[in-house]
């Protein structure tokens, strides 16, 4: 993995924490958490706190995250809502943990000034056994704590506060009075300064999870949907009368519900033509064959010239494989009719030449999916889908692993956006 920590394609993006006095309150939090205090000068953290560099310190990858469910979170400064979420069980962590820095930010900004909020993202489960355990997670609840009690104190204040307005003779009560003292010296003039978070409980929505080998949740007004291996406990028997399991390896079911709940767009020439997807496609298709064919070229200057003459030399491997073969006749179809018929397309094949509603909520988590179907396309699989892209990257070799990271800088890491927004019609 040093190649592709180096490249920022692991790990990157986040917040150095150097200073002193952040490291010290990062380890009451590590304590409150039961956890040995780290001995380093610095790591670096992601936007719930978690840090790869203590992981590997504390020989835990998940120190924040016990038995997967019930995310600890450690907020230093309110600058971590803008870094990325890298290690997580559940895909709309890093959803929940933005809304509720959003939502709580002047909170967060006052308190973080004096003190280090740690805690968890509380839902109704402490460990998942089987499917229904996942089904019955419907909403979750921050658990906020400080390390100085900074919030406990200003809620206390807050409440004898309240005492002096509504009481006409709590101000007799001296005792009362030098207690206020003594916390708005912690808490400062809680008037101004709002240290308690207002909204700590949020709707848990569409997502993926890790557990039982990678499990979708879709949710809709009349029914959920599950996408999973049927080898998970519980497929196709918790809540049958509101739940549709379907198998991950279907293709054509699972392409079906995309296409029923319009989470996915078809192969119309009013997007495929001016995004560049099918070459895009094609390319990754390639690429996958060559690799498989001669493991040991090295694909990271390889040009469109020296593709093309592979290709024209390799007519059998690539009309075997029959995916190649298969863009170009969709692309003159769509040239042709302004779309392609995709009921006449092979199951599998459908999931090359779609893409997520750009507009759905739903948008990334189903391209997430898309990219299980269409694992040649490593791009699409780093963007929507790391956990996968990193275990496919465990299997290349040295000299496919370096040619992944070249195309990966070239193309997304060179400008994020703009390729997310060409490719996928999503805009940040």
């Amino acid at each position: 993995m040093d190649l592709l920590r180096d490249n920022e394609l692991i790990y990157g993006r986040l917040l150095p924490i150097e200073e002193k006095h952040l490291i010290d309150r990062y380890n009451k939090a590590l304590k409150a958490f039961g956890l040995k205090p780290t001995k380093r000068n610095s790591f670096e953290i992601d936007r719930t706190g978690f840090s790869p560099q203590i992981a590997e310190e504390l020989d835990d990858p998940f120190y924040l995250d016990p038995n997967e469910v019930n995310r600890r979170f450690i907020i230093l400064t309110p600058s971590q809502v803008d870094l990325p979420v890298v290690h997580t069980a559940f895909s709309n962590t890093s959803q929940l943990i933005h809304e509720f820095m959003t939502k709580n930010s002047r909170a967060i900004d006052a308190l973080t000034i004096k003190d280090v909020i740690y805690g968890e993202i509380e839902d109704s489960v402490n460990k998942v056994r089987d499917i229904e355990d996942l089904l019955s997670i419907n909403q979750v609840e921050f658990r906020v704590l400080s390390a100085e009690d900074v919030l406990g104190k200003a809620s206390e204040l807050g409440t004898l506060v309240d005492r002096l307005k509504q009481e006409p003779n709590a101000w007799r009560d001296n005792q009362m009075l030098e207690r206020m003292v003594e916390l708005a010296k912690v808490t400062g003039d809680i008037r101004e300064n709002a240290l308690v978070p207002d909204q700590v409980i949020f709707r848990h929505n569409a997502f993926w999870t890790s557990h039982f080998g990678g499990l979708y949740v879709f949710i809709d007004p009349d029914m959920t949907t599950v996408i999973s291996d049927p080898s998970a406990p519980g497929f196709r028997r918790s809540r049958p009368w509101q739940v549709s399991y379907l198998s991950i390896h279907d293709a054509d079911r699972v392409f079906r519900f995309l296409a029923s709940t319009k989470r996915i767009e078809l192969p119309r020439a009013s997007w495929i033509e001016t995004s560049g997807y099918l070459e895009h496609r094609a390319e990754m298709a390639i690429r996958a064959l060559i690799q498989e064919a001669e493991p040991k070229r090295d694909l990271g200057k390889a040009d469109k010239v020296w593709l093309q003459t592979w290709i024209h030399s390799n007519a059998d491997i690539i009309n075997r494989d029959g995916t190649f073969p298969f863009l170009n006749a969709a692309k003159r179809e769509i040239a042709q009719l302004g779309q392609l018929r995709i009921e006449e397309v092979f199951p599998q094949h459908r999931f090359l030449v779609v893409r997520a509603s750009p507009d759905h909520p739903d948008a990334w988590l189903t391209n997430r999916l898309i990219s299980d179907f269409v694992p040649s396309d490593f791009v699409s699989r780093y963007v929507f889908n790391k956990q996968g892209f990193y275990k496919d990257y465990e299997g290349y070799n040295q000299v496919q692993r370096s040619a992944v990271v070249d195309t990966l800088k070239t193309t997304y890491l060179k400008d994020k956006e703009a390729f997310r927004e060409r490719l996928y019609g999503l805009v940040d």
